[in-house]
């Protein structure tokens, strides 16, 4: 099963709206993105409330994994919006 670590970039790490961006983009992809912090069990990161309930913030690293045929393609996608900036100022 690929996985990929990221830094959290958002200066409010994966709260509010940051969550959002990053839960609708997981939803959209073909397979089912997961998300945990090291030594942490995953969870579906398509879900607000899973990504807000990690903790997660600006700085700390998170495992994305996924399995299936496009599920490096898909964890490149939401890496690449974690390791983003999406305060939107």
């Amino acid at each position: 099963m690929p996985e990929v670590r990221v830094h959290v970039a958002s200066k409010v790490g994966l709260h509010a709206r940051p969550a959002a961006l990053v839960a609708r983009l997981a939803a959209e992809q073909p397979v089912t993105v997961t998300i945990r912090k090291d030594g942490g069990e995953p969870v579906p990161a398509a879900s607000v409330l899973n990504l807000m309930t990690l903790g997660a913030m600006r700085g700390d690293e998170v495992i994305l994994a996924a399995e299936g045929e496009l599920a490096q393609a898909s964890l490149d996608r939401v890496a690449a919006l974690i390791a983003s900036d999406m305060d939107g100022e």
